[in-house]
């Protein structure tokens, strides 16, 4: 999205990612004319759906056939409508976007630990999770700007479907 000047800031990004995001949990085009009057614009047709925790279900991509952690559809639904905010001061940063989604990201990851091995030590758990929150520290310097490179862990989707 530009700004009345025609330039791109830190802030029309920010729209940006949540139109992209928007298009990740719905399956959905951010503008199909195919679609019926008032849903053309992804945006504008979501946004009563974002604003209710009971409503997104009727925007979650049915293809997903539920296979999502709910906590995790909500939360990334909370962002999709923050990021396009119709006043750009209202928007969040990219570093509180990041750290919203390293967040899910972990919180998934330590799910999945607890999950069927409920009851066995947490000393592996922790140590995952430094080695987590180290391969963060340097995506983002690589991100500001210095030139070191990721390791540890590969980054998951948030919505992956699990079979």
């Amino acid at each position: 999205m530009l700004t009345l000047s025609g330039h791109l800031t830190a802030k029309s990004d920010i729209y940006s990612f949540g139109v992209v995001l928007l298009e990740v949990l719905s399956g959905r085009r951010a503008i199909d004319k195919n679609r019926p009057q008032g849903e053309h614009n992804l945006v504008e047709w979501a946004r009563p759906y974002l604003t209710h925790k009971r409503k997104i279900f009727r925007i979650l991509d049915t293809r997903l056939e539920g296979q999502y952690n709910l906590d995790g559809a909500q939360a990334i639904a909370a962002l999709s409508l923050e990021c396009p905010s119709y006043e750009a001061k209202m928007r969040p940063t990219m570093d509180a976007v990041v750290t919203i989604l390293e967040e899910l990201q972990d919180s998934g990851e330590a799910e999945k630990r607890q999950g069927p091995k409920a009851g066995t030590k947490q000393a592996p758990a922790a140590a995952a999770a430094s080695a987590s929150k180290s391969s963060r520290k340097l995506r983002r310097r690589t991100l500001g700007g210095t030139k070191e490179t990721t390791v540890g862990p590969n980054p998951k989707p948030l919505l992956a479907r699990s079979r």
